[in-house]
């Protein structure tokens, strides 16, 4: 096992730096905004363009360039210490304003995960035992309809319906509360409405995939020897069924934790959460080439050690797991 995570950790290393140097070809190398353009305002000079441009290293070549932000992430390259370089339109390091919106992301993410984790694995099962009921049917279409349901549609249609400032029932606070919320239980009940729009399509998505991961499990020979055996129908079902139906989704899980962490674009939009998906998206409108590269490697680094964590969790899930 040791030797196989020491792999794997190397194997992580290399897959950032790949990441790292794609995200700057894409939006440094192929053609795109000009940063220098983007900061001089409305109707630069020429010489304004190139001051700035000097500011930012913009004239380097592109190799130079690539080696620079290569010593604002790795301390022995760098001589500033590690600030993963400085924004193009505050001229802050891009580092500490990741950190700063990483708790309000983590939040997020954890409320969405246990929310729908607690709604779409109760529902998966109670349609696999009972599949072709009515309340199979109405799990399953229920599912297929939040599934289809884009997270901006249906952010936008839970705040004109439930939002205090815009809703038509004034019932929980609008997509402004969040940033003036103080303390934990404020905070909690202005993401009640994110929480449930962000878990409701992985419910509905885990369900379904749980409910079709159990009924092919439940004709397994082991599971009619266990029944043979004598052991209870909810024996069978939970301690032998679903531990093995579970397994699948549990590297979806890791997968998605590690997607979300990376930033909630959609959702942090929609409801003005000052997350890392949020500080993405506008720096891509900006072209802000550092903070792009920035959340870009965050995220890439929660999906590949959600993934390691992930492969470990199998040796103490499943027990025929080994490495």
């Amino acid at each position: 096992m040791a030797a196989y995570i020491v792999r794997r950790l190397v194997w992580v290393v290399f897959l950032l730096f790949m990441i790292t140097l794609i995200t700057f070809v894409i939006f440094s190398v192929l053609p795109s905004g000009d940063p220098a353009v983007l900061r001089a305002g409305r109707q630069p000079s020429p010489q304004l363009i190139a001051t700035i441009r000097h500011e930012l290293g913009l004239d380097k070549s592109k190799p130079v360039q690539f080696i620079d932000y290569l010593g604002d992430i790795l301390p022995f390259l760098g001589h500033n210490g590690v600030d993963f370089g400085y924004s193009y339109q505050n001229s802050e390091p891009v580092l500490p304003a990741i950190l700063t919106r990483l708790p309000n992301t983590i939040f997020l993410t954890a409320g969405a995960v246990i929310l729908w984790l607690l709604v779409a694995i109760p529902v998966g099962v109670i349609s696999a035992i009972k599949t072709g009921s009515w309340l199979d049917r109405l799990f399953m279409t229920l599912a297929l309809i939040f599934v289809s349901a884009p997270v901006y549609f249906l952010g936008l249609v839970v705040l004109y319906l439930f939002a205090n400032d815009i809703g038509v029932i004034h019932l929980l606070p609008g997509n402004s509360a969040y940033t003036n919320a103080h303390g934990f239980f404020q905070k909690a009940k202005a993401l009640i409405m994110p929480w449930c729009v962000l878990a409701a399509s992985f419910a509905a998505i885990y369900a379904r995939f749980l409910r079709g991961n159990l009924i092919d499990t439940m004709q397994e020979d082991y599971i009619r020897t266990a029944r043979a055996k004598g052991l209870s129908e909810r024996r069978v079902i939970f301690r032998h069924a679903v531990r093995a139906a579970i397994t699948p989704i549990v590297t979806l899980l890791g997968l998605d934790i590690g997607l979300l962490l990376g930033g909630a674009i959609l959702t942090e939009t929609v409801f003005n959460i000052q997350g890392i998906g949020r500080f993405a998206y506008q720096a891509i409108t900006d072209s802000d080439l550092p903070v792009i590269q920035g959340t870009v490697l965050f995220g890439a680094f929660f999906i590949v050690i959600m993934s390691l964590i992930v492969d470990i969790l199998y040796a103490f899930i499943d027990p025929r797991v080994r490495y």
